[in-house]
């Protein structure tokens, strides 16, 4: 059995190895963890490509419909561009989703989307006035709805789309709870 003076255990047995308690005077106590970042679920890349699907399928029929009626190729030439980007976007949308995600910090929840034009907006808890939750057909049937958070300043109303209804739920009563004791501090 090696000893507590051997070299190479010592920084196991050492007493001033062991991990410092965190400073918890004053914290609020969050039930979610500070410094992960929190993704949408993956359904949500599903949603939006029978959105995309069913604007490409309407997109063909006017196109078809239009050169049908007027016999000249400039319907089809619009309508196979509008396809292109359509399928370009089509392309992008699963890295789109998975680009999405929200953050809880100490003072304030952090929110990013974007793959080429990033946005990171931080919304203070203090500065909330309004956690709401929305929930489309198409995100009802897979069980996904986007919550909302306004705030006064126009620019900081962010919505995280593709929650689970129950982390949804879960996240808007954790932040109301939490901007109610930050407000009364203000």
């Amino acid at each position: 059995m090696p000893s507590a003076t051997d070299p190479a255990t010592a920084e196991h047995t050492h007493p001033a190895a062991a991990p410092a308690a965190p400073d918890d005077r004053g914290a609020l106590e969050l039930d979610y963890p500070l410094g992960q970042w929190q993704r949408i679920s993956p359904k949500y890349a599903v949603i939006e490509q029978i959105g995309n699907g069913v604007t490409m399928l309407i997109v063909a029929v006017i196109a078809a419909l239009v050169w049908w009626l007027n016999e000249t190729p400039w319907p089809l030439i619009a309508g196979g561009a509008v396809l292109i980007i359509l399928i370009i976007t089509a392309i992008l949308i699963p890295r789109r989703a998975r680009s999405i995600g929200y953050l809880l910090r100490e003072d304030d929840l952090l929110f990013r989307r974007g793959i080429m034009w990033q946005r990171f907006v931080a919304v203070p808890y203090g500065r909330m006035q309004l956690v709401d939750i929305n929930r489309g057909p198409v995100a009802r049937a897979f069980g996904l709805s986007e919550l909302k958070f306004v705030t006064a300043a126009v620019g900081t109303n962010v919505v995280i789309p593709g929650l689970p209804l129950e982390e949804a739920e879960r996240l808007r009563d954790h932040l109301v709870a939490v901007a109610e004791s930050r407000r009364s501090g203000l």
